[in-house]
């Protein structure tokens, strides 16, 4: 990430200079000549970087209801006094935010990505983006965050966009001259909704913001945001990555028996049972993949009247079970469905039987 006073170098062109400022995309080059010149960022390459001012880019965390006490200095230099701690800052609350610089003017302003740290720990932090389809991440910055302390990570326009699409989150959190409790180090990744710069009702005051902002969950009372969100074309890879050279799906495949009258078949809907990797499955796409999974035994067995056939889904809030019960309704209203027998597989097993 370019800074300002930063000392970059061309990488399309002879010479280079110091950064006076950044604008969005664009970094503002002062030649030894006196002359600015706005180039790219990414045509820029940091040779010596600009000396870390300690305050400049920190605010402490003003919570409406909780956090910072009224006597707490309003800024410190960094470990010239010790941390104010309060009781529910000893689980991690991290916050990401984008706040625009003029909400006023949403469709020129720039945005800076802000770092929540609410917590009586350290972080010591990385940042990092790629676009959509790019598998190689950017590093936005790295650096250490203070207790109840908001950090602005970057600043970025709309050209920068595209380079945003997926944000990661790396740290690990400590304390500084005293004991504490182990925190899990964590690397969360976001998608990011690019629509949603344009729209001012995107941007709302929170906990943590009087101004509007956008603000994603990083962590909450010590756990980590495990979003589940992806697009078609992620969807389409993670699929692809289930079959073999043959196409021959490698997901767990029903177990086809030569089945005599009163033979019961078992098929376990659990998704960890059927796929070896949900890395990037929305809930609604692992629900589906279990949906066909249901649909496939069933049509394997719905010619042979008598069949009994087990499925294992959990107990959990019953989005699957009651997705079984109206298919069996819609599509084989002549099976009917009974509550398995706990004690051969648990609560939350459903038996169907076939009719003619």
């Amino acid at each position: 990430m370019v800074k300002v006073n930063d000392i970059v170098r061309f990488l399309n062109d002879v010479g280079g200079g110091t950064v006076t400022r950044v604008d969005g995309g664009t970094v503002y080059v002062e030649d030894e000549d006196g002359f600015e010149r706005p180039v790219p960022s990414r045509e820029v390459v940091v040779v010596d970087q600009a000396q870390a001012k300690p305050s400049a880019y920190e605010r402490p965390i003003e919570v409406k209801s909780k956090l910072v006490e009224p006597d707490v200095p309003a800024a410190r230099p960094k470990s010239d006094a010790p941390v104010v701690e309060t009781e529910e800052g000893n689980k991690l609350n991290i916050v990401l935010a984008f706040e625009p610089r003029e909400i006023k003017h949403l469709n020129t302003t720039t945005f800076y990505s802000v770092l929540v740290n609410d917590s009586n720990y350290f972080l010591s932090v990385a940042y990092m983006s790629r676009a959509d389809g790019d598998d190689v991440w950017h590093t936005r910055y790295t650096g250490l965050v203070e207790p109840n302390m908001q950090v602005d990570l970057d600043e970025f326009g709309y050209n920068d966009l595209n380079d945003l699409e997926h944000v990661a989150l790396e740290y690990i959190a400590f304390k500084q001259d005293k004991g504490f409790k182990l925190k899990n180090p964590a690397l969360v990744e976001l998608r990011v909704d690019a629509t949603k710069f344009y729209k001012l009702h995107s941007f709302h005051a929170t906990e943590y913001f009087d101004d509007p902002v956008i603000q994603l969950d990083i962590t909450r009372n010590d756990m980590p945001a495990r979003p589940l969100r992806i697009d078609s074309s992620a969807l389409e890879r993670a699929m692809r990555q289930k079959r073999g050279a043959d196409e021959r799906p490698r997901s767990r495949q029903v177990q086809h028996h030569e089945h005599k009258k009163g033979d019961i078949v078992v098929q376990d809907l659990h998704i960890a049972e059927l796929l070896d990797n949900i890395n990037g499955l929305s809930s609604a796409d692992m629900l589906n993949y279990q949906l066909d999974k249901f649909r496939e035994v069933m049509r394997a067995h719905q010619n042979q009247p008598g069949q009994k056939i087990v499925f294992i889904h959990g107990k959990g809030e019953g989005v699957l079970r009651h997705a079984i019960l109206d298919e069996l309704k819609r599509k084989w209203p002549r099976c009917t469905a009974q509550d398995a027998s706990f004690q051969e597989y648990g609560f939350g097993a459903t038996q169907v039987t076939i009719h003619r």
